[in-house]
């Protein structure tokens, strides 16, 4: 399967993680529809997009701004996004995420909230739309975590709250087989990104580096290829959360 001509939306799509997996995309020659959440993201993703347009004029490329916890606001931007796009839409990303470390017993309702909105019901939401759109033969690529597979304190909301983000993938998966549309889930381990930082001590940070190969993070680059992978030789997998972060963590 090629991405020639393809019309993929990804949600975070303006940086980090969704950046990577963008520039991908654009390299074969796919037309982007790249979300962000915040005004503070839209110089980026805006760069982004011109960055993209100007080395290929066949390719179209379109940003837009939303808060996905917000079910109207998803279904905005995919009516926004088929309007652009001529109503074609193949491949769905979804990157969008929040990470919380504390102790459970000091989590706020407030907080429980905003990571139950951001992790769970965001991703469910654009997945629904997702299913209802995108075209037979296409792709809907969800975004998880490692610590899925792990067995450690503190981050009990973060992976509570992207648990359910597994299953709906695989139920879905199988509701959309006579489509024969694919549904996945990627668990990056910890990256080396903003996303990660905020959250750890160096200490911590050193701990988890020696945890995966090499001694290190894992990187966006080592990521984003494993989407592009569903998407055309590995089209053939569908219902998986498909783990890559250097043995960090293992089912």
């Amino acid at each position: 399967m090629s991405l020639t001509g393809k019309f993929t939306l990804i949600t975070g799509g303006g940086k980090n993680l969704g950046a990577a997996i963008a520039s991908l995309f654009a390299l074969e020659g796919s037309n982007l529809a790249l979300h962000y959440n915040s005004a503070s993201s839209k110089a980026s993703a805006d760069a982004l997009a011109a960055q993209f347009s100007s080395k290929n004029s066949n390719t179209k490329v379109e940003t837009y701004q939303g808060d996905l916890t917000q079910v109207s606001n998803v279904t905005a931007l995919f009516d926004a996004v088929q309007k652009d796009f001529g109503g074609k839409l193949d491949i769905v990303i979804n990157t969008v995420g929040m990470v919380l470390k504390k102790p459970l017993t000091e989590i706020s309702e407030k907080e429980y909230d905003q990571m139950s909105a951001v992790n769970s019901k965001a991703a469910f939401f654009v997945t629904q739309e997702a299913a209802k759109r995108v075209s037979e033969g296409g792709k809907i690529i969800n975004t998880v975590t490692s610590l899925l597979a792990a067995y450690t304190p503190l981050y009990t909301s973060y992976q509570g709250t992207k648990a359910p983000v597994e299953y709906f993938t695989k139920g879905l998966s199988k509701e959309l087989m006579p489509k024969k549309i694919s549904v996945n889930a990627v668990a990056p381990g910890p990256m080396d990104t903003p996303f990660f930082y905020g959250q750890e001590t160096p200490e911590a940070v050193e701990f988890h580096k020696s945890n995966a190969i090499g001694g290190r993070l894992t990187l966006v680059d080592d990521i984003a290829p494993i989407y592009k992978f569903l998407c055309t030789e590995g089209a053939w997998i569908n219902g998986q959360t498909l783990f890559a972060n250097g043995g960090y963590t293992s089912r």
